[in-house]
């Protein structure tokens, strides 16, 4: 489909504005939008959030470099994410290790940081929400 835009779409399960913050401080995002459940135009129907949702995230937009991904607290507490990970694409080593690095405080690294055949660092980890990242150095 000619014009089509993919962008992923996290779901946090109640921790979206911790989420937020750790990848400003990661990764330099930066939070272009964000909405709040009390804030919505039309109220959710009544039993579709938890009780105390009024400040948590329905919907937010953020940016990492030149790349746009939106997020959410969700409907529910609590996600489990797997088949898919989020790839970040590096021109030097450096940035591959602060990246990963800072990503990997609080999560659980799969792959450490190491020369490749296709590239001079790659790795892979989980970060503390349950998000697959792979790092990878181009050039």
């Amino acid at each position: 489909m000619p014009g089509a835009l993919i962008q992923p779409y996290i779901m946090f399960g109640g921790r979206c504005e911790e989420a937020l913050e750790f990848y400003r401080t990661a990764l330099g995002a930066q939070i272009d939008m964000l909405m709040r459940f009390k804030d919505s135009p039309e109220p959710p129907p009544a039993d579709m959030l938890p009780p105390g949702s009024d400040n948590k995230v329905m919907h937010a937009s953020f940016r990492i470099g030149d790349n746009v991904l939106m997020a959410s607290d969700g409907c529910e507490e609590g996600q489990q994410y797997s088949g898919i990970s989020l790839s970040i694409s590096v021109a030097t080593e450096d940035e591959a290790d602060r990246f990963f690095i800072a990503l990997s405080d609080g999560g659980q690294v799969q792959m450490p940081l190491a020369k490749t055949f296709w590239s001079p660092r790659f790795g892979m980890l989980t970060d503390r929400f349950g998000i697959s990242w792979m790092i990878n150095v181009v050039g």
